[in-house]
């Protein structure tokens, strides 16, 4: 695959708050600077959030990749995230990021492949390999209530 770009335009509204778009896409998305800081607003994607979410999203999308060339089927997948954001050789920094993947599956005979899955989704993000953040993950397999005996 040949290099890609992705454009992303970014207007400042007011105070702490501007608005982030591309042209390619229709939404436009609301970002300001987090309450822990100093004008920091409340109820607003801050790029401490879009940051973990971008890794989050990105084991998402490389998951279902891998769970589609190997034949997986599941019924679910969640993935709550936490970002870290610490200071690091005395500058803020996000340090960490803890995935926490959820698969449903409809059998138990899939329990070991999905967690192989996991884990190589995991390693192939191209977010997660373009970051100096620590990328940890504490997955969980969980076993569909309709599973037929």
């Amino acid at each position: 695959m040949e290099a890609q770009k992705y454009h992303v335009d970014l207007e400042w509204k007011m105070d702490r708050k501007g608005e982030i778009s591309s042209p390619v896409l229709d939404q436009k998305v609301e970002v300001a600077t987090p309450p822990e800081f100093p004008k920091g607003m409340p109820g607003i994607w801050s790029p401490e959030h879009l940051f973990t979410a971008a890794v989050s999203s990105c084991f998402m999308t490389t998951f279902l990749a891998i769970a589609e060339n190997s034949k997986l089927e599941f019924e679910s997948l969640t993935c709550p995230a936490e970002g870290v954001l610490d200071k690091k050789d005395g500058r803020f920094a996000m340090t960490e990021i803890l995935l926490k993947p959820v698969v449903t599956i409809p059998n138990e005979a899939d329990r070991e492949k999905v967690e192989k899955i996991m884990i190589k989704a995991e390693r192939a993000c191209l977010i997660s390999n373009s970051i100096t953040s620590e990328v940890y993950m504490e997955n969980k397999v969980l076993i569909s209530k309709n599973q037929t005996a």
